[in-house]
């Protein structure tokens, strides 16, 4: 029996050929390492990060994260239902805590379910693939797993602001989360403490409807990890992953600067400190290449 199986939602960024689907290859590499298995939910939907907000209704929005826990607790009952997206994570926990408090919105949503012949229990747990690595496996067990360990490399911690959310881990600090730097520390790598921009928000979807605001706290995030020496930035939210990489060649056009900084997911440092190839590290996904990570892996 596997150490841990857990009801796994990826998430609309995680399929193949779609902004983070490197995310969810190297996060599935770090899951057999440590012997985590994961049971898709089957058929999940969208949670409506964005469009939800934007017109679609709180009803209807509330409804599809609820479908995916309906399909969870009809599928994994039991299981712990674990995202690796911190907006997919954020909106199914918002649902069931909603729905568990709010009886008229429940009986609602469980009237649009029925169609499906789906029902709303609640009483789940929703983690971020991070509580669990990080609760259930532990920083000991992570260190174990090294096979090359990541020294020499200077890594800037970008939390972001979604994965500063109150997770259950104990001890955590709004202000300044200490976690995603034990994570780096744990695989070898030098975690840069005096990041000071880890829980700066990148926009988010302004990325779109705001392109030069967004563009702007992006600049001050890169600038922020190049000050502190940084060899690359690591984050576990796939939209902060995308537009603090894929953006810097229009910012470096705007302001002048020369960007070129790397952004991975924490996943990918795992999975190369823990003797995978730079394919199932996936970081031939990667816009800007951390040739760095390359290297080490193909040694």
């Amino acid at each position: 029996m596997a150490k841990k199986e857990v009801s796994f939602y990826p998430g609309c960024s995680s399929q193949t050929g779609a902004t983070s689907s490197n995310y969810l290859v190297s996060l599935q590499s770090v899951c057999q390492e440590l012997d985590i298995t994961l049971n898709e939910i089957p058929d999940w939907n969208c949670c409506s990060a964005s469009i939800g907000y934007g017109g679609g209704g709180e009803l209807p929005r509330l409804t599809l994260s609820a479908r995916n826990i309906a399909l969870s607790e009809a599928n994994n009952a039991g299981q712990d239902i674990v995202s690796p997206c911190a907006a997919c994570w954020l909106n199914t926990r918002e649902s069931q805590e909603r729905l568990e408090h709010e009886d008229k919105m429940k009986q609602d949503a469980n009237t649009a379910l029925s169609e499906a012949g789906l029902t709303f229990n609640g009483g789940n747990n929703i983690r971020h693939m991070v509580e669990v690595l990080i609760e259930d496996i532990g920083f000991d067990a992570i260190k174990e797993k090294v096979k090359k360990p990541l020294e020499g490399l200077k890594i800037a911690g970008y939390v972001g602001c979604q994965t500063n959310r109150p997770f259950g881990i104990a001890g955590e600090s709004f202000e300044n989360p200490l976690y995603l730097d034990n994570m780096i520390e744990s695989v070898g790598a030098e975690a840069i403490t005096t990041f000071e921009k880890k829980v700066q928000c990148c926009g988010g979807a302004l990325a779109f409807s705001e392109p030069v605001k967004s563009q702007e706290m992006i600049k001050g995030i890169i600038e922020a990890a190049y000050d502190n020496g940084a060899d690359m930035i690591a984050t576990p939210c796939p939209l902060c992953q995308a537009n603090v990489e894929i953006y810097q060649d229009q910012i470096n056009a705007t302001y002048g600067t020369k960007f070129d900084m790397p952004v991975v997911y924490y996943s990918t440092l795992m999975s190369v400190a823990f003797g995978h190839s730079a394919k199932d590290a996936a970081l031939n996904g990667q816009v800007i290449k951390a040739k760095q990570l390359e290297d080490i892996a193909n040694k």
